[in-house]
């Protein structure tokens, strides 16, 4: 058992540095999103692709959507197993498993034939490799960050930004110059070279927060804070998917060409890049969840006063920017929300629960949008634009609800210190 010194030393080490060896690891995680989620938000290039072309006479649009959902269910399925192989062996040993399943992935897909081998390749080896690599970095920064924590969150989560901004253009110009199958090569080669750079980098603190790194901690699910945090990642990720998958096809059905079509998803991620370093810095010196909550209900107003009006590149173009930088509102805020409402130490615990939670939404988001669009009609895409407004409107709601509990159970710890304090001095 420590000794009461080395206690005091422990308790005064587990105090985030905010810095050092921290910002590093904020570099490792930059390419961790960069190479994974990045990568995965370019899908809306592949999705035109598919759904443009005769590649697999046998699949369906609905086939399609399922394989880029696929690329966040089985991120999010792995994700209680990843928390367990962690725990027990160290993220060093479960993240090159992911980078080998995510390499793998890409570039077998490259030489499907069949819809099924394209769902095995690009939707579940994927999936597992993002997962695999993902779920052990994210709690990472909030060990090495506290005033800065939402910062340092936010420049991560623009890696996700800037990827899928480079990988949507690349992939559009690769498909254009030398076809599908070394786009999808290449895309294998560069997350590759990236993430086992970022797995060599990263370093946690868990010798001295010693958090659980529990799977499954049930524990949490009676709590109403933590049920009113899971509900606004369920029903936030149903507006997510669809908008992000949905905006390249969109972009056609307006009558806009490829190039303009891909030019909107880049152009959506590099509102991501810009946005979520500025809401970081914001989160940093407000209410996490307040800010989670205007960001939510931005998402909302966003679809209904710009995207569904839209009819022409301009309007769309500055939609997309304007979009991107709020929509993943999710990913940018997860990791320092999970501490407000749990602390430090079940950071892991309810990512986690959190991971599960979302696997639904991701999975069937866009098979819902691509079956409630309507292709005959002049506004194909009325129908799933509604449906992404009305999904982050309600999801607003469920996080204004969670502030209000938040600011009850911190008025009630103050008025029980008081009390403390007025019986200490009697």
């Amino acid at each position: 058992m420590p000794s009461e010194p080395e206690i005091e030393e422990l308790e005064l080490d587990s105090t985030p540095p905010d810095g050092g060896y921290g910002w590093l690891c904020v570099a490792a995680c930059f390419m961790i999103n960069f190479a994974t989620w990045g990568a995965v938000a370019s899908y809306g290039v592949f999705l035109s692709y598919y759904l443009d072309s005769n590649r697999f006479p046998s699949a369906s649009s609905l086939d399609y959507a399922l394989i880029g959902g696929f690329n966040f269910t089985f991120a999010m399925l792995a994700a209680p197993l990843v928390t367990a192989l962690t725990r027990r062996f160290g993220k060093h040993v479960t993240m090159p498993i992911g980078v080998a399943l995510q390499t793998t992935g890409y570039i077998t897909a490259g030489f499907a034939t069949h819809i099924w081998q394209l769902f095995l390749s690009q939707g579940v080896l994927v999936g597992l490799g993002v997962g695999f690599i993902y779920t052990p970095s994210l709690p990472i920064l909030s060990q090495w960050f506290e005033s800065r924590r939402s910062l340092a969150n936010g420049i991560s989560s623009s890696g996700s930004g800037f990827g899928g901004a480079l990988f949507t253009w690349s992939i559009g110009a690769i498909i254009e110059a030398l076809g599908i199958r070394w786009a999808l090569c290449i895309t294998g080669i560069i997350t590759f070279a990236l993430t086992s750079i970022a797995t060599a980098m990263i370093r946690d603190r868990n010798i001295y927060i010693r958090p659980p790194q529990l799977a499954f901690d049930t524990t949490l699910l009676v709590r109403y804070d933590v049920l009113l945090l899971l509900a606004w990642a369920f029903v936030s990720m149903l507006g997510y998917i669809a908008l992000l998958f949905s905006l390249s096809d969109f972009a056609l059905a307006i009558g806009l060409s490829s190039q303009r079509a891909t030019d909107t998803i880049g152009l959506l991620n590099i509102g991501t890049a810009i946005g979520r370093p500025v809401i970081g810095i914001l989160s940093d010196k407000s209410s996490r969840l307040n800010v989670a909550g205007v960001l939510t209900l931005v998402c909302s107003l966003l679809s209904i006063a710009m995207w569904i009006p839209a009819e022409s590149f301009p309007l769309l173009a500055v939609f997309a920017v304007l979009a991107g930088a709020v929509l993943g509102v999710f990913w940018m805020t997860i990791g320092p929300l999970c501490v407000e409402v749990a602390g430090l130490k079940h950071l892991q615990s309810l990512l986690s629960l959190s991971w599960i939670t979302i696997i639904l939404p991701t999975t069937f988001s866009e098979v819902i949008a691509l079956n409630i669009r309507r292709p005959d009609s002049e506004r194909p895409y009325l129908y799933p634009q509604l449906f992404v407004a009305l999904s982050y409107l309600a999801a607003s709601g469920i996080m204004w609800e969670l502030l209000r509990v938040n600011r009850k159970q911190r008025k009630s710890i103050t008025q029980e210190l008081v009390v403390d304090i007025e019986m200490s001095d009697k």
